[in-house]
Order: C-alpha cells, then sequence, then structure tokens
C-alpha cells in the first residue's frame, strides 16, 4: 500500500497515469493525430511528457519534428479522440484507495495538466467527482508542470502550507513540480 507521510496535512493527486489509467487513450490519440502529418510518435517521447497540457506538447513536437502543427486545431483533434475514447478509462485502485480512505479525514485536492472539461468527464465517469471539490487544471494556471504552481494552487485553495501537502504523481516532471512546490513528492509507479 502507498504510504502517507506522518508530516502529511492535505494530499493532491494528479490526474492522468495517477488516479485515472487514461495514458492508453492519450497516446493513441496523439499516434492517432500525428499519423495524419506522417509522424511517428514513440512511446518514450510520450512518457518524456508526462503531466504537461496537449497544447504545450504541440509545441515541443513541432521543435522535435520540425513541423509547425496549428496548438489549438491539434489539441481539439486529440482531446476529441480522448473523449470518444473515454469508456476505456480505468481507476487506478491504489490510488483510489487513498482518496476513499482519506477524504473525510484531511483535505484533498487535484492538480493536473489536463483542461477542466476533460477532467470533470474523467471523474465523473469514475465516480470521483464527489470526492475532489478541490482541483486545479491546465485552464486555472499560467506555468504549468514542471512549475509548482498547480501544486501551490492547491496547497492555497486547501489552506495548507506546501511542506504539508503530499503528492502523489506518476510523471518526473509532475515529481520535479511537487518538490520545486516543497511538498512531499510521492511517485506512485512502484505501486502499479
Amino acid at each position: 500500500m502507498i504510504e502517507i507521510s506522518p508530516k502529511a496535512k492535505a494530499l493532491i493527486f494528479d490526474l492522468d497515469g495517477t488516479v485515472a489509467d487514461t495514458l492508453p487513450i492519450h497516446y493513441k490519440g496523439w499516434v492517432d493525430v500525428l499519423e495524419e502529418h506522417k509522424i511517428n510518435f514513440p512511446r518514450e517521447l510520450f512518457n518524456e511528457f508526462t503531466g504537461i497540457p496537449t497544447y504545450k506538447i504541440v509545441s515541443h513536437i513541432n521543435e522535435k519534428f520540425g513541423v509547425n502543427l496549428n496548438p489549438a486545431e491539434t489539441s481539439k483533434k486529440k482531446e476529441e479522440y480522448c473523449l470518444k475514447n473515454i469508456n476505456q478509462v480505468q481507476l487506478i485502485k491504489p490510488v483510489a484507495d487513498i482518496i476513499y480512505k482519506y477524504h473525510t479525514k484531511m483535505p484533498i485536492s487535484l492538480g493536473t495538466g489536463s483542461t477542466k472539461n476533460v477532467t470533470d468527464i474523467i471523474l465523473e465517469k469514475l465516480g470521483l467527482d464527489k470526492y475532489f471539490d478541490i482541483y486545479v487544471t491546465a485552464d486555472d494556471v499560467v506555468n504549468h508542470k514542471p512549475a509548482p504552481d498547480t501544486f501551490l494552487r492547491c496547497a492555497e485553495l486547501m489552506g495548507v502550507a506546501p511542506e504539508f501537502c503530499q503528492v502523489f504523481e506518476d510523471g518526473d516532471i509532475g515529481l520535479q513540480a511537487a518538490k520545486s512546490a516543497g511538498m512531499i513528492a510521492t511517485d506512485i509507479r512502484p505501486y502499479l
């Protein structure tokens, strides 16, 4: 079981790959969208972008592959693919167990690189919408992960100092953001 730090007074969860197993549909969405432009998108490269908002990933793709994809159009196509396949998303049980156990015992929030629209749909689909009154999405901050802003905003909304917040993450960028925020960073990958 994933341990809660004795120092923790609040818990912050990433969404994609941490609470919800959305990475397969996100990856397939990217593959399908980029295939139209004759771009082969390796899984290893996708893994490097975990936690970064979609439209910012488009900038990285443009740079890496020497293309000029429109961030808004490309993001919209990729999001449409994900929403069309949302029924494939599963809960990540070891993390969900923490949410169920602690949601009435201490403040919890969600800090994600997904948009509010996608976050709302995923939380509702998984029956987690009633557990998260506080969440910060890509729409709510200017500086996304690896900047600490998403998690710092969660702490602020929960009314808990950053050093007492434990963050649960599956991506290196998100773990870097949690550490930059001065929070307790927990990599959930070893528990999956």
